[in-house]
């Protein structure tokens, strides 16, 4: 038995909706004017080549530069005009909604202020131009499209898999729910000031980042002191500060019943990730492997790009070593704080990159060239200081990431109600 409608509801392909709302098709919204004909790039031979990008002329986007709501216009390739100007389709000008179809399906953008008289789009990417703005808003369209009950609708059409694909004609199948124009304003103010909200944490959390890595380049470097500090900085090798260097154990999967144990992917963030670790049968053996608090995991065995990656251990749930991680315990000599700073600075790690040895598909470190690696180390009161003002900035850009993060899960939560008029405004 279904569920009984409440008043002032219908039911729809897309389920139920309010009585005052209409359910289009892409198709019915073109044949009765709403929309113009969507619009994808040039295909075939007259579609642009490699070889015909310049460093800077008309954008050429891709599905790729089509992002989390936004259009990478900086880092997109880009064409001659003249030879722009001889394609047959394609072009895309302010306004306009972008739709990708293809590979990456799903990815959704609002065309806005550019500096040239249009963008050039892929075969990738479809635009959405609205003919009439007394019936549908642009804006709300963008953000419909990039809604879980168009998104579900979109994938099953498209196929799923690494080679997705929803051509024009089958995009002209596709729903699209319109509520009342001031409705639709309203809704498209509310979620494109999450937007911007979302959008300004971003940018702070970049500057932020910038910040920290200037100060990280200064503080570990000794080019900036901090005040009070004026001993002399020593150059110790790394075996040196260290009071154990070790690999991990061998050990026998348990997925079921095993403890915690390291493996590549454990660290693959740049942090401990409980997620991707292995599971291991316990025996008493591997007490001598657990991991202890101040601890850091170091990736010597790697792709070349993730070799010298390293996580610090800090407690909470027990964690064993195992292999492929080398476990690196700092000494007397050194702040453990301090040392994984330093060592996971770009310097160090751009350092690491040129010490490992290039196998055919992985690169590795010797454990006795690291062990001679070369630190230059300031007195342990200073390296404290400084790894407190670097943790605290580490602390502030994790508050923000949290922020940023639950602004981003109600923007969900409110375009599931807003959008399909479960809640009205």
């Amino acid at each position: 038995m279904s569920a009984e409608i409440k008043p002032g509801y219908k039911l729809t392909e897309l389920g139920v909706i309010p009585e005052e709302w209409n359910y289009y098709s892409v198709e019915q919204l073109i044949s009765e004017g709403v929309l113009e004909k969507p619009m994808d790039g040039n295909h075939g031979n007259i579609h642009p080549k490699s070889s015909d990008f310049v460093s800077d002329g008309i954008p050429f986007v891709m599905a790729n530069n089509i992002k989390d709501g936004n259009i990478d216009l900086r880092n997109c390739s880009f064409i001659r005009k003249s030879q722009a100007d001889s394609l047959q389709k394609g072009f895309s000008k302010p306004g306009d909604v972008l739709l990708t179809h293809k590979a990456t399906i799903g990815q959704v953008a609002i065309v806005g202020c550019i500096k040239t008289e249009y963008i050039m789009l892929t075969p990738q990417v479809t635009y959405y131009r609205v003919a009439n703005t007394s019936r549908l808003n642009n804006v709300y369209l963008r953000h419909f499209f990039g809604s879980d009950v168009f998104q579900r609708v979109l994938q099953s059409m498209s196929g799923g898999g690494t080679r997705s694909y929803i051509g024009i004609t089958a995009q002209r199948l596709l729903p699209v729910l319109l509520p009342p124009l001031v409705e639709q304003l309203t809704i498209a103010e509310y979620l494109s000031d999450m937007d911007a909200l979302i959008s300004g944490l971003d940018q702070l959390i970049a500057k932020k980042r910038d910040i920290k890595q200037a100060a990280m380049q200064q503080l570990l470097t000794g080019q900036q002191r901090l005040p009070g500090f004026s001993g002399e900085w020593e150059m110790k090798r790394l075996g040196d500060v260290l009071s154990r260097v070790a690999n991990g154990a061998l050990y026998i999967s348990d997925e079921k019943f095993g403890v915690p144990v390291t493996r590549i992917e454990t660290i693959a963030t740049g942090t401990i990730d409980l997620e991707r670790v292995g599971l291991a049968a316990y025996t008493p053996e591997l007490d001598k492997y657990r991991v202890e608090i101040g601890d850091i995991l170091f990736s010597h065995i790697n792709s070349i790009d993730h070799i010298g990656k390293v996580a610090y251990y800090g407690g909470g749930e027990a964690l064993y070593h195992g292999m492929n991680l080398l476990l690196l315990r700092p000494g007397a000599l050194i702040n453990n704080n301090f040392l994984f700073l330093l060592l996971s600075s770009e310097f160090m790690r751009r350092k690491a990159r040129l010490l490992a040895k290039q196998a055919v598909s992985q690169a590795s470190i010797n454990t006795t060239e690291l062990k001679g690696v070369e630190l230059l180390v300031p007195p342990l009161p200073e390296q404290a200081a400084i790894a407190t003002i670097l943790s605290d900035m580490d602390s502030e850009l994790a508050t923000l990431k949290t922020r940023v993060d639950k602004a981003r899960h109600l923007k969900q939560a409110a375009m599931q109600v807003l959008l399909t008029g479960r809640i009205r405004t």
